[in-house]
């Protein structure tokens, strides 16, 4: 139904910066939001930063004034600019997207952030 390809992760130092792109594909006219999520080893998976489809931004605490959620409606394709990354930011990132009317959420399979000190 939707297929999402994440892409743009890597290896930086502290203090770096990395973008990361979320590609949608399929029955993109079904979803309601789009956003990020991560998971550290050992972690719960935890909100990121989401958008809806109106605009309504949302971001966690942690990385509020470091992280900005864009999205390109043309290219179904999601983006999260990392700034300022910081060591407790590695993790894997997943992009999500949400069929509201249908209770459904679709996830990419990852892309790993690590952030040296």
């Amino acid at each position: 139904q939707v297929q999402l390809v994440e892409s743009g992760g890597g290896l930086v130092q502290a203090g770096g910066s990395l973008r990361l792109s979320c590609a949608g594909s399929g029955s993109m006219f079904s979803i309601n939001s789009m956003g990020w999520y991560r998971q550290a080893p050992g972690k719960q998976r935890e909100l990121v930063a989401h958008m809806s489809s109106y605009g309504s931004i949302n971001y966690a605490d942690s990385v509020k004034g470091r992280f900005t959620i864009s999205r390109n409606y043309a290219l179904n394709t999601v983006y999260l600019q990392m700034n300022n990354l910081k060591p407790e930011d590695t993790a894997v990132y997943y992009c999500n997207a949400g069929d509201r009317t249908k209770s459904i959420n679709y996830w990419g399979q990852g892309t790993q952030v690590t952030v040296s000190s």
